[in-house]
């Protein structure tokens, strides 16, 4: 067991994961990767776990407490990106795929560790950060299920926050703009666009006029996570530079 406070990442591969890995470990916690893929990133441990998989999230879960012996904080970045097409021409196995992975992988990361982050020493301390979007609140052309799954998670972390009122856990939803990730460049090849030019015709709707690096995204999960991040109960935070400014 471990006197450090310990928190799990999902989506750790790559990144906006593997920022806030960085992110964290330097706030002090012992962090627990979490993919489909190998996590290169330095962390405490990393396990290849599917969001889509309950039970061997909740297994992970138990498995990492009765080790380590806590958990304080958890954070659900896992998340695809899939459309390019008006609704009524967008399969509808692009969207099964979002809402299993985007949307219920946040549902079921915070069913399988929630109950660890009530059971931790300092559950005043402890916290649960869902990764949303830009999306969960403006519309985006071409990527309506991403839209609505990016929403679905917005109303996920609101909905827990309600279900945690006065036990001391904090909820959070962290919406990012266009971030310089793998992600954002698939993002643009849905538009057709790639290289620099794409990512900057991207970033070019937020009002710095640039993408966000991971790392900046990161430091507002960490400062969610930290004990400042008690204020933002139930809150969305907007980590998007001002986007559609």
């Amino acid at each position: 067991m471990s006197d450090r406070r310990v928190a799990l990442v999902t989506g750790a591969a790559g990144g906006l994961g593997t920022a806030v890995l960085a992110a964290l470990a330097r706030d002090g916690y012992d962090v627990v990767g979490v993919d489909v893929a190998p996590v290169a990133a330095p962390c405490a441990e990393w396990h290849l776990v599917d969001v889509r998989d309950g039970t061997a999230l909740r297994e992970l879960a138990a498995d990492v407490v009765a080790r380590r012996g806590r958990l304080d904080a958890v954070v659900a970045a896992a998340a695809v990106v899939g459309g390019g097409s008006p609704l009524w021409a967008t399969p509808d196995s692009v969207l099964d795929e979002l809402w299993e992975v985007d949307a219920k992988g946040v549902w079921t990361t915070a069913a399988a560790t929630v109950p660890h982050l009530l059971a931790s020493p300092e559950p005043h301390l402890a916290r649960f950060v869902g990764i949303a979007s830009a999306a969960g609140e403006h519309g985006l052309f071409g990527l309506a299920a991403y839209t609505a799954v990016k929403h679905a998670v917005v109303g996920i972390v609101r909905g827990l926050a309600a279900d945690l009122a006065g036990t001391g856990v904090v909820a959070v939803a962290v919406s990012p703009g266009a971030t310089r990730t793998p992600m954002l460049e698939a993002t643009a090849a849905l538009y057709g666009l790639a290289g620099e030019d794409g990512i900057d015709e991207l970033a070019r709707h937020q009002g710095l006029r640039r993408a966000l690096e991971p790392a900046e995204v990161a430091d507002v999960v960490a400062l969610c996570c930290s004990p400042a991040g008690a204020a933002l109960h139930g809150s969305v935070v907007n980590a998007d530079g001002g986007f559609g400014i």
